[in-house]
């Protein structure tokens, strides 16, 4: 098989990119290892799509208001109706009027996983391979479990870190590894606990859904309930560290949703730990320990022109803009194409 461009990694930004390109002519292949499209981005689907990655977007985000127009996905703000719950590290509650973090921001109606499909469905079938571990790289090749392809360019739409520990079967500069390696990968130390219910019983209680805790497991919680309210759902960051997550964890979240939210919490219609430091297809063991906040990122100037710019870094972790986020996603997306599209198709 041959390609003019080989995409590695089919969660955000790769799946953009080859959209973008598939959209204006250019002959394109995409590769990705799971068994489905994403990367961080997947869903608990329970009589609707509840997010296990990412959540939200901004306002003045404009790559991804303008990507879920042309897809034609609704959008609708984070519920922030009520009064937010605080839990001291003794596990005394307080209500707390102010406590409305996410209060702005902005959800996809169907989940984050609707953009994906929405995405995937505007490329052909034969244009994406799911299921498709690479083995190595070299300029001008692309070595999978399943055989190998020829490509001009290659796009690593992968975290700088889960790149570097790929194998280049042709040099990289000196320092390339080290530099993409030092690059921390974004949410891949986190874990989120989703509990799913037929109605959201905090609003009928003047409760926003929204809530803080020094006691845990989870450190930050918020309504995670559909566009219309039902089926509802509360979901929070876990707050214990990499490492120390066991299966008893849903149980202590479930615990903690009864203290701070009332009975009607300890019987979800379902409970999902996603631990994505767990995942190696996310993090790396540099990956373990917490972020103590969000990353410069942006692409390093020591990889320098990867294989005569025949190589390209496309990540999320590498925008300019918003880096990490699904904005950088689509930031990183533009920039790889804009890049790939100055030069001719062959």
């Amino acid at each position: 098989m041959d390609t003019d461009v080989a995409i590695i990694g089919g969660g955000l930004a790769g799946l953009a990119l080859a959209e973008h390109l598939h959209r204006v002519g250019r002959d394109v292949q995409l590769f990705e290892a799971r068994q489905r499209l994403g990367g961080r981005i997947d869903a608990l689907n329970d009589g609707a799509a509840f997010d296990l990655g990412p959540s939200w977007f901004w306002p003045g985000q404009h790559r991804m208001a303008q990507l879920v127009a042309r897809l034609g996905l609704g959008v609708f703000e984070q519920y922030a109706k009520g009064v937010g719950v605080y839990e001291n590290a003794a596990g005394a509650l307080m209500r707390a009027p102010g406590l409305v973090s996410m209060a702005g921001s902005l959800r996809v109606t169907g989940g984050m996983t609707a953009l994906i499909a929405a995405l995937a469905r505007h490329l052909p079938a034969d244009r994406i391979q799911t299921g498709q571990r690479v083995i190595g790289i070299g300029k001008g090749s692309v070595t999978l479990e399943q055989g190998q392809i020829r490509a001009r360019h290659i796009v690593l739409a992968l975290p700088p870190r889960l790149a570097a520990g790929l194998r280049f079967d042709t040099a990289l500069p000196p320092g390339a590894v080290a530099a993409m390696t030092a690059i921390p990968t974004w949410m891949a130390g986190q874990a989120k606990v989703v509990a799913t219910y037929d109605t959201a019983f905090w609003r009928l209680a003047g409760l926003s859904g929204d809530a803080a805790s020094q006691r845990g497991p989870l450190g930050e919680i918020h309504d995670a309930s559909a566009a219309s309210g039902q089926p509802a759902a509360l979901f929070g960051f876990v707050a214990t560290p990499p490492g120390q997550r066991d299966n008893a964890l849903c149980a202590a979240a479930l615990a903690q949703l009864v203290r701070m939210f009332g009975p009607q919490a300890a019987t979800p219609r379902q409970v999902v730990l996603r631990d994505w430091a767990a995942d190696p297809l996310t993090a790396t063991g540099a990956d373990q320990t917490p972020l103590p906040g969000h990353p410069a990122y942006g692409l390093p100037r020591v990889p320098g022109n990867l294989w005569d710019g025949t190589l390209h870094l496309g990540g999320s972790e590498t925008a300019a803009e918003f880096g990490g986020y699904l904005e950088g996603a689509l930031c990183a997306a533009e920039t790889v194409a804009a890049r790939l599209l100055a030069t001719p198709a062959r």
